[in-house]
């Protein structure tokens, strides 16, 4: 299927493979060696995967002189298995420790809720934090550092609202309190939109994810701060071979990380040019639709907010009947994360937003991408003004 022929706005589910990546992908097929091994062939894959490790760290703000320097990013097979190596890789590094307090929010992307629902099986304490609205609720982090903390799990920006969560001063807190307490963020929907270092947001390890970025499916990485690694405050939980500098047993996929590094370099020089012109798109359409009198309102964050996710709620329409009717115009945008939409329940984050759950069952999530045009929006706005007519006629 050609791009051509459809308009594609579920961006925050996955995004088109840039150019850059495409191209060198293709060239790194030809370089088939593993990069553990001691020949010519293995030094090949192991230049590339050195030199895409590089690349990400310095879009991250580290200049990566050393191998000891490289050890600060581990590439994984997605964004949800950084997340598991940050949060269960943390967590298992002792078996014994006086804080048992983990803090985190209460619409955070399954990834990260589902993998503290297993440490809450073996004894650790989880306290989500309200964000209504889409801002924390601060007087909650307060009452919650009453408790001995021993890791933080903040989202940079909510995968369907779009909400800029507060990360840092989250943070500061924390360590504030507890100086030894581990800060974690994923970053995942704000890499390459906002600026992330790990400075920025207080965290000692960063989760990102390739095929958000327009890089390829199947690779992400966890930044872990030097400070960590030496400490040994976390370990792997897939072991083997020691690959990874034995933080992540397994052979690379070079071709993808090679992808990986691409899209990240291409994202990185172009984040200042194109996020303004994504943000202005999302107003547009904002704008658009709420003046259409269609009956949709936009669920705008009542904080900061990441310049590329519009979420809205429509008019007594359940989603998935606005998702089909739009798909059959060929239009494709998401009624909420991508890794939780076969579930028959509600968005969890659009109830902790502050949605009743029959909203939170009839609201759409449009994201964009630098590769969408004010036609796209233009047309979505008219499909959408076709649906809501014809839809509500329909029910009734």
């Amino acid at each position: 299927m050609n791009m051509s022929d459809f308009i594609y706005l579920d961006n925050s589910a996955t995004t088109a493979l840039s150019v850059a990546a495409k191209e060198k992908m293709s060239e790194t097929f030809e370089v088939f060696g593993n990069p553990s091994s001691l020949h010519a062939a293995g030094d090949g894959a192991a230049r590339i995967l050195r030199e895409a490790r590089r690349g990400i760290l310095a879009t991250l703000g580290i200049r990566s002189m050393s191998e000891r320097d490289d050890e600060q990013l581990v590439f994984t097979s997605s964004g949800t298995e950084a997340t598991s190596l940050a949060l269960l890789g943390s967590a298992h590094a002792k078996k014994r420790r006086e804080a048992n307090t983990i803090i985190t929010t209460n619409s955070e992307h399954p990834s990260v809720e589902n993998a503290l629902r297993v440490l809450e099986d073996e004894g650790f304490c989880v306290i989500r934090l309200s964000t209504r609205g889409g801002v924390i609720d601060m007087d909650e982090l307060d009452e919650a550092l009453k408790s001995p903390v021993f890791m933080a799990s903040i989202m940079l920006v909510n995968n369907e609202t779009g909400a800029l969560y507060d990360v840092k001063s989250v943070f500061d807190k924390v360590k504030r309190a507890y100086p030894d307490a581990i800060t974690h963020c994923d970053a995942v929907q704000g890499y390459l939109k906002l600026r992330v270092t790990p400075a920025s947001l207080g965290a000692d390890l960063i989760t990102v994810s390739a095929h958000k970025i327009h890089g390829p499916k199947g690779v992400g990485s966890l930044y872990i701060a030097p400070h960590i690694l030496k400490e040994r405050k976390i370990s792997p939980f897939i072991v083997g071979g020691g690959q990874e500098h034995g933080m992540r047993s397994g052979t690379e996929n070079v071709i993808g990380i090679a992808g990986f590094s691409a899209a990240a370099a291409e994202g990185f020089s172009s984040m200042a040019k194109n996020m303004p012109r994504v943000a202005e798109l999302r107003d547009l359409c904002e704008s658009l639709i709420t003046g259409a009198d269609i009956g949709i309102r936009a669920n705008v964050p009542k904080g900061a907010r990441a310049p590329h996710i519009l979420n809205i709620t429509l008019p007594s329409i359940k989603s998935q009947t606005m998702l089909n009717f739009l798909s059959g115009k060929g239009i494709y945008v998401s009624s909420g994360s991508a890794c939780s939409s076969h579930s028959a329940k509600p968005s969890s984050s659009l109830i902790a937003f502050g949605l009743p759950a029959d909203e939170a069952d009839t609201s759409l999530r449009i994201s964009f991408s630098e590769y969408n045009t004010e036609s796209d929006v233009h047309a979505l706005v008219e499909a959408l003004k076709e649906g809501t007519a014809t839809l509500v006629k329909i029910k009734r």
